[in-house]
């Protein structure tokens, strides 16, 4: 299954390697990835697979927000389906 995720916080050096990292140890895919900097805060939205995924969704999804919480980022993710059906117009 594909999803959207997002990383936003203050900007550092790290945050790409260190988010996929935690990717990479959960058997996710990066499919796509978009990255900018905006006065100082770090913005990414990154399309990613979770069919080969180590674990269920929502412990992708707690894994990413405890490692947001240490890292000072907010990371949300959620299933592609559902983030196109809340932006269609």
């Amino acid at each position: 299954m594909r999803a959207i995720m997002t990383v936003i916080g203050p900007d550092r050096v790290g945050i790409i390697a260190s988010v996929s990292a935690l990717l990479a140890s959960l058997n996710v895919n990066i499919l796509d990835l978009s990255q900018t900097i905006m006065e100082g805060i770090f913005t990414m939205t990154v399309l990613v697979d979770t069919a080969e995924a180590n674990c269920s969704f929502e412990a992708i999804r707690a894994a990413l927000a405890t490692h947001g919480e240490k890292e000072n980022l907010d990371i949300r993710i959620q299933r592609e389906d559902t983030f196109t059906a809340m932006h269609h117009i």
